[in-house]
């Protein structure tokens, strides 16, 4: 029997390449201790493949910009995913699967401050550096 977490053969040569990789990376997270729900090949134009983690969350891959972690809001296998609150995974395209199960664990959400902190110091220093 299949394992349904892991990647199903995709029809189109291009895209099927990357099954491998997904493969991998699905058993690299769940040897981490992630619950994967599913994961599948997504469109072309970028390639791009998504894995569902229970909690609402999925990790994204793109042959452009690499891994993202966010919220999932909708997508399956032909479609484009859709997530909020977006955080980029280190800085290769196509890491380690032990790798991404890693940094998956990590928060790796870019934030300097708080635009609710107006306190903090920052209306004065841009005033001061920039008039």
């Amino acid at each position: 029997m299949a394992d349904e977490r892991m990647p199903s053969a995709h029809p189109d040569p291009l895209l099927d390449r990357l099954r491998p990789y997904l493969t991998d990376t699905v058993a690299a997270l769940i040897a981490a201790g992630y619950h994967v729900q599913g994961s599948w090949l997504d469109p072309r134009n970028p390639r791009d493949a998504t894995i569902r983690l229970d909690g609402g969350t999925a990790l994204v891959w793109d042959e452009e910009a690499g891994w993202r972690r966010g919220l999932f809001l909708g997508g399956a296998p032909g479609l484009r995913t859709r997530l909020d609150r977006v955080a980029w995974l280190g800085a290769e395209v196509l890491p380690d699967p032990r790798a991404v199960a890693h940094l998956a664990a990590h928060d790796r959400e870019r934030r300097f401050r708080s635009c609710q902190d107006l306190c903090d110091g920052f209306d004065d220093h841009l005033r001061t550096r920039h008039g």
